[in-house]
C-alpha cells in the first residue's frame, strides 16, 4: 500500500510517497524501492536516497539500509528539473499513435532526434516538449522520453515515452528484443544469398573520429545486424535490415562492411553516381513491433516509406 501526497518544492511542486514495507525477510532500501517505483529509474532512486530524500520510519535512510516488516518508507520526489536551455518549439509531428504513455513518430529526414553539442534547438525533442509538456525530467535534461535513436536522415518509426515507468519498459523491451525494429535500404550492388547476419564490434574510426568502423581490437562494442534481400534492381538491391543491438551508424556501417553501402551515405559510401540525386542514405525504419508498457498489448506501426524512397524504387524498377 502506498499514499501519495503534494508539496511545494522552490518554485515547484513535488511529491511525497509514503509506503509499507510487510515482506518477513529484510531487504536492501535501495533494491526495494526499485521494484517499487518502477517510473523512477535505478540512478534516480540512488540520487534521491544519496540526498536524503528518502526517510525509514522518519530517520535518514542508506541504500544498504535493512528494511524490516512494518518499517514505513516516505519518499519525497522533487519536482522534474528544468532542462537547461532546451525550449519547447512548434513543430509539426507525424503522429502515428498516441496515448498517455506513448507516442510514436514518422520521423522526417533531416530531423535530429535530440541535443548535441552544435545542434541545441530545433530537434524533434524541442518539438516533443511542445507537444508534450510533462516530458521534463524522463530520462535526463536533453534526452526527455527517448528510447532509442535514428540518425538525422533516417526516416521512419521511433517511439517516446510519456512517462519514466514507460521509459524503463521500453528500453528493456528493446535490450531483451522484445521490441522489433524492421528497416529497408536501398543499396550497392547485390549481396550473395538471400539472406545473412553481420556480427562485427563497432567502434570509432582511428582516422576519422566523426566515424565508425568495424573493429577487431576490442576497442569496440558487439553489434549484431541481420540482412534480407528484398529486391534486385540491376546493380542495386533492396535490403530489409533486423537488429540485435543498437549502435551508433550500425546499420550504415554494416552494409558498408558488407560491400553493399546504402545510396546516398554521404559518409560510408564512395559510390557518387546514382540514378536521381540524393542528399542522404536511403534508410527507412519501416515497422516497429512492441508490447504496451502499461497493458502489454502487442502492437505495430508501420511508416509509409518517404516519396523520395518511393521515386528512385520506380527507377531502379524501369
Amino acid at each position: 500500500m502506498s499514499e501519495e501526497l503534494k508539496y511545494s518544492f522552490g518554485k515547484g511542486e513535488g511529491k511525497l510517497v509514503i509506503l509499507h514495507y510487510s515482506k518477513p525477510l529484510p531487504m536492501r532500501l535501495d533494491r526495494w524501492l526499485v521494484s517499487q517505483r518502477p517510473e523512477q529509474s535505478r540512478s534516480r532512486i540512488q540520487s534521491f536516497i544519496e540526498n536524503g530524500l528518502v526517510l525509514v520510519n522518519k530517520k535518514e535512510g542508506k541504500s544498504k539500509t535493512p528494511l524490516r516488516e512494518g518499517d514505513e518508507i516516505q519518499l519525497w520526489v522533487p519536482p522534474p528539473e528544468p532542462l537547461p536551455y532546451l525550449k519547447p518549439q512548434k513543430m509539426d509531428l507525424n503522429i502515428l499513435f498516441e496515448d498517455q504513455h506513448l507516442i510514436v513518430i514518422n520521423k522526417p529526414k533531416g530531423l535530429t532526434v535530440h541535443p548535441a553539442p552544435g545542434n541545441k534547438d530545433g530537434t524533434l525533442v524541442n518539438g516533443l516538449l511542445h507537444h508534450c509538456p510533462d516530458l521534463p525530467g524522463i530520462n535526463g535534461k536533453l534526452r526527455p522520453g527517448i528510447v532509442h535513436r535514428l540518425d538525422k536522415d533516417t526516416t521512419g518509426c521511433i517511439v517516446i515515452a510519456k512517462s519514466q515507468e514507460a521509459l524503463v519498459k521500453l528500453q528493456i523491451q528493446i535490450q531483451k528484443r522484445i521490441a522489433s525494429r524492421e528497416y529497408i535500404a536501398l543499396v550497392h550492388g547485390v549481396p550473395k544469398g538471400e539472406q545473412g547476419t553481420i556480427k562485427g564490434d563497432i567502434g570509432r574510426h582511428p582516422m576519422d573520429r566523426k566515424k565508425y568502423t568495424v573493429v577487431n581490437d576490442n576497442s569496440g562494442r558487439y553489434a549484431c545486424t541481420h540482412w534480407q534481400l528484398k529486391e534486385k534492381l540491376g546493380k542495386y538491391s533492396l535490403l530489409s535490415f533486423k537488429l540485435d543491438t543498437g549502435r551508433t551508424h550500425q546499420i550504415r556501417v554494416h552494409s558498408a562492411h558488407l560491400g553493399h553501402p546504402i545510396l546516398g551515405d554521404p559518409t560510408y559510401s564512395r559510390c557518387k553516381k546514382l540514378p536521381i540525386n540524393l542528399t542522404s542514405q536511403a534508410l527507412h525504419a519501416i515497422t516497429l513491433g512492441l508490447k504496451h508498457p502499461i497493458s502489454n498489448e502487442e502492437m505495430i506501426f508501420k511508416a509509409p516509406i518517404p516519396d523520395k524512397f518511393q521515386t528512385i524504387l520506380s527507377i531502379l524498377r524501369k
